[in-house]
């Protein structure tokens, strides 16, 4: 996977091990960063790692 490649929310749930409910939920409280492209949800996996790291700080 490349450091700059978007992620689907199948992907971001994969990688994250949450559900796709909780993604969901997340991105109506925009709690995540994601983009929506052509109508679809998409995630820099190098923003969810830095989110992460804020995360894990907080």
């Amino acid at each position: 996977m490349f450091v700059s490649e978007l992620m689907t929310i199948d992907d971001l749930s994969t990688y994250l091990k949450v559900s796709r409910r909780t993604i969901y939920e997340w991105l109506k409280q925009n709690k995540v960063p994601a983009l929506k492209v052509v109508g679809q949800w998409r995630f820099k996996k190098d923003r969810i790692d830095e989110w992460m790291e804020r995360q894990s700080h907080a």
